[in-house]
């Protein structure tokens, strides 16, 4: 019972989630958090963070870790199917009408309220990390930091992968902590 709650859980995220891993965080700190207390609000904030690093889609690392620690491989399996089955049947679905399917003007329609939904789900789910982050003066700095830089490169039109932006606040939060650590130690001497 515990696996198909697992599987069912993960499989209705992946049935309602549109715009990927992103638009699904507010929803998956809803459901594993505070609905059925698989991982804690900071485990899901260390999720996100390492689902966000690693290769693969944001959505399929999140249920994938999630998964496993629930119920170890089994339980990985089963998340990982549950958010991916739904996707896979729609599209396949899909492409046997693929052609008429984009010419039909509902579905046009349906798709800019979809789009305007999925913005405003990310931006939700950024704001809701950044709010339960622990905050200290260092972190509030990497972030701005890191704003600064996501405006300056989509205002001049400049080509920036994300990962170089994580591993940027990785060297920052490498040296501002060893600052920090060293500051601290000649302190106590």
């Amino acid at each position: 019972m515990l696996y198909l709650d697992l599987f069912w859980t993960f499989f209705k995220l992946g049935l309602f989630t549109f715009g990927g891993g992103y638009a699904m965080i507010g929803q998956l700190k809803d459901i594993v958090v505070e609905r059925k207390k698989w991982v804690t609000e900071d485990e899901l904030l260390e999720i996100c963070a390492i689902a966000e690093s690693t290769p693969g889609p944001v959505a399929i690392n999140l249920s994938t870790y999630i998964g496993y620690k629930k119920h170890k491989l089994l339980g990985s399996l089963l998340a990982t199917l549950g958010v991916v089955l739904p996707s896979f049947i729609i599209i396949f679905i899909i492409s046997l009408f693929l052609e008429a399917f984009m010419q039909n003007i509902w579905v046009k329609y349906a798709f800019v309220g979809i789009n305007a939904c999925v913005a405003f789900l990310i931006i939700k789910a950024g704001i809701e990390m950044f709010i339960s982050l622990k905050k200290s003066w260092w972190q509030i700095l990497i972030t701005v930091i890191v704003i600064i830089l996501m405006i300056v490169f989509e205002l001049l039109d400049i080509n920036f992968s994300s990962i170089y932006l994580i591993l940027i606040a990785a060297f920052l939060g490498i040296i501002i902590l060893t600052i920090i650590n060293a500051k601290n130690t000649k302190g106590d001497n």
